[in-house]
């Protein structure tokens, strides 16, 4: 059960939204499994965000937390390419400008239990 988390400082209209949401449950299969068939995806457009004291071009931040005690690290980096090739082809954020942070837990609940 991935969730992979977005905030960016630039406007995202609808058809940009579904390509990111779309690509993202593509891309997430890049972390041993791990499927769209369990990802959820948050998307924060218009934020207001500085990166090194200036917000005037794009910027974002992601987070991807899975359900498991770690993060496979070339998976990650992996994952980190391609979500800096998403990001700049439809936010125009250059890689240089957007963190990504990977979280592993344990601990999640659905459907009321915990895994």
């Amino acid at each position: 059960m991935p969730c992979i988390q977005i905030k960016t400082n630039v406007k995202v209209n609808e058809e940009t939204a579904e390509a990111i949401k779309s690509q993202l449950g593509k891309d997430i299969a890049l972390l041993p499994e791990k499927t769209e068939d369990w990802l959820m995806v948050t998307l924060e457009d218009s934020c207001r965000m500085w990166f090194r004291g200036d917000a005037s071009h794009p910027l974002a931040i992601v987070e991807v937390k899975v359900f498991g005690a770690q993060i496979d690290s070339a998976a990650s980096e992996k994952m980190t390419q391609a979500v800096c090739k998403l990001f700049q082809k439809e936010l125009g954020v250059d890689p240089k400008d957007i963190y990504i942070r990977y979280l592993a837990s344990p601990d999640w609940g659905w459907n009321n239990t915990n895994f």
